[in-house]
């Protein structure tokens, strides 16, 4: 019989009648690979020595659980409600190993009976999985970045406050804290905050538990180094870093009692960087602190008139506008190799950004303040865990770089999920033996065998 062009288009274009009776297909394919990584790195065991035991369980269990939450982040999941569709999709119930998605109201109720307790044993897991990949990465010191980020919450949620929150300043929120490590990529470190937090006051024994942290799992071979921004230049928190034999570089505010308005007025050389920034070094004494310090003093030309601009009010139009920075440091960095290094800081950034928008750091699952702040390490051990993924098996290595960057050339998980983690597929039982078929795509296959050969070998 034969078809005509105008038939054939009636029929392309005709709508389309839908069946849910459909078994076996699936829209998360690539979970299965990540579930061959989690086996491999020993997740469970993980979470088995940590969490079993600790009042969590459940009729589903804690260890499937959690694996059912790190399914769902990874999966793109950025609410609860979020698992009523992965019901009955056998590649997520493959992944958690369950028989069933418990419903919304089922892990919500779970996610409320962590405790200060429950959270800091959770801690312990990604402190493990991180000291692993930082060995595997045979890294020679550690850099860390550490910053807040403001995560808005609802007006009836527990321990958030009205703080710092330069978009809304009304808003009441949470001001999490997080030590990111620059060259491999992993956030050793978080911690959960009220609003209301002053950053650098606060973060005293958030160091403190980092820097144990550190001599717990890695022990004392790793030198240590800091970047922070301003909020940290604290007399405190110098004395700390002194302490602990870590080297930092630290953004200087223009407090009037600092005195680098003065030094600015008298300087008269500046030693050039590139066509637009320069600096200068001094040594400043601070009187209220009692000691002297190593300023690095930047200046970058601009064409414009910002906020920064106004801060010293010393411009001459005939030289342009500048824009002023300093920088306290320990380190042996010259000027030059210093500004460089604090650039690095914006991986840092890049970071939060993922967190927020692929693993729904920034989303507030319940009211409860402990429920939260343990979705929030779900959501870091989630990410966490896929750059380690992308090390053994797609991340391309790349040289080191005086800005500390990554060793290893990450992918987004955006684009992840699109090339082969959310691919639809089914899953069926030839002879008994279980099967994910995923079609005909040469990209596909040619991305899953050389994942799953990749992963082989590093078991």
């Amino acid at each position: 019989m034969r078809i005509r062009k105008a038939d054939l288009r009636h029929r392309v274009n005709a709508p389309l009648a839908l069946r849910f009776n459909a078994r076996g297909l699936t829209s998360f394919a690539g979970l299965e690979l990540v579930r061959r990584f989690f086996r491999d790195v020993g997740l469970v065991q993980h979470l088995r020595r940590h969490l079993s035991g600790t009042g969590l369980d459940n009729d589903f269990g804690v260890v499937r659980m959690v694996l059912l939450l790190l399914g769902l982040l990874i999966a793109a999941g950025r609410r609860l409600r979020h698992l009523l569709f992965l019901q009955e999709d056998p590649m997520v119930l493959r992944f958690c190993g369950m028989k069933r998605v418990p419903t919304p109201r089922t892990v919500s109720r779970w996610l409320c009976r962590f405790t200060r307790h429950h959270r800091d044993r959770l801690l312990h897991v990604n402190d493990e999985l991180v000291a692993e990949a930082v060995r595997r990465s045979k890294v020679r010191r550690l850099t860390f970045d550490v910053d807040g980020s403001v995560v808005s919450t609802g007006l009836q949620v527990e321990w958030a406050f009205r703080g710092f929150n330069p978009h809304h300043r009304k808003v009441p929120s949470y001001y999490p804290v997080t030590a990111y490590e620059a060259q491999t990529g992993q956030i050793f470190r978080v911690k959960n905050r009220p609003g209301n937090i002053q950053d650098g006051k606060a973060s005293l024994g958030f160091l403190r538990d980092l820097f144990a942290q550190v001599r717990t799992t890695l022990g004392r071979q790793y030198p240590l180094e800091f970047r922070m921004d301003g909020a940290f230049f604290r007399n405190d928190v110098l004395d700390l870093l002194d302490t602990q034999k870590a080297t930092y570089a630290i953004k200087v505010p223009f407090y009037t009692w600092v005195g680098l308005k003065r030094l600015i007025q008298e300087r008269r050389r500046w030693r050039k960087i590139d066509a637009t920034i320069s600096y200068f070094v001094r040594t400043l004494s601070l009187a209220p602190w009692g000691k002297t310090l190593r300023v690095v003093v930047y200046r970058k030309r601009v064409h414009h008139w910002t906020r920064k601009n106004f801060q010293l009010d010393l411009f001459d139009p005939a030289d342009g506008h500048f824009e002023y920075s300093a920088i306290v440091t320990n380190t042996g960095l010259n000027g030059r190799n210093l500004w460089f290094f604090m650039c690095g800081r914006g991986s840092h950034e890049k970071a939060y950004a993922e967190l927020k928008g692929g693993f729904a750091f920034d989303c507030v699952p319940t009211r409860n303040y402990g429920a939260n702040s343990a979705w929030q390490i779900l959501s870091i051990l989630a990410f966490n865990l896929m750059r380690s993924f992308q090390v053994a098996t797609t991340a391309q290595p790349r040289a080191r770089s005086r800005k500390r960057r990554t060793l290893h050339l990450f992918q987004t998980i955006q684009s992840l999920r699109y090339q082969w983690l959310n691919r639809a597929g089914r899953f069926i039982c030839p002879d008994g033996r279980p099967t994910l078929d995923l079609g005909v795509s040469p990209g596909v296959k040619n991305q899953f065998l050389l994942m799953s050969e990749r992963l082989a070998k590093a078991a």
